[in-house]
């Protein structure tokens, strides 16, 4: 199993609603997520930035790679007004790189 990190981005003012969204997650959708392989998914703001901190285990494809699926695609349309979003309303994600874990 793989752990992997990526960080997003809040439009200020949004962090209420954004957690308001996520505290109702489509069923469907954390059913594909774990139908994919993602697990033990967590999302941490950074109040001062409205940087988003997201870490998730895979053993199949990362959430970021499930952007061809239909429910993807409208969870993107709910979300692309409180976060910085691509031209497609995907969320803007930068990968982060490990530097280091302790067991």
């Amino acid at each position: 199993m793989e752990k992997i990190a990526f960080k997003m981005k809040l439009k200020p003012g949004m962090s209420a609603e954004y957690q308001r969204r996520h505290n109702a997650i489509w069923p469907e959708l954390t059913a594909l997520l774990r139908e994919n392989g993602v697990s033990d998914y967590s999302i941490f703001l950074d109040e001062e930035t409205d940087t988003l901190f997201a870490v998730q285990y895979l053993s199949g494809h990362s959430s970021q790679e499930l952007g061809k699926e239909a429910i993807v695609q409208q969870w993107w349309d709910y979300m692309h007004d409180i976060m910085d979003a691509n031209p497609d309303r995907s969320p803007v994600s930068i990968n982060l790189k490990k530097v280091f874990h302790m067991d």
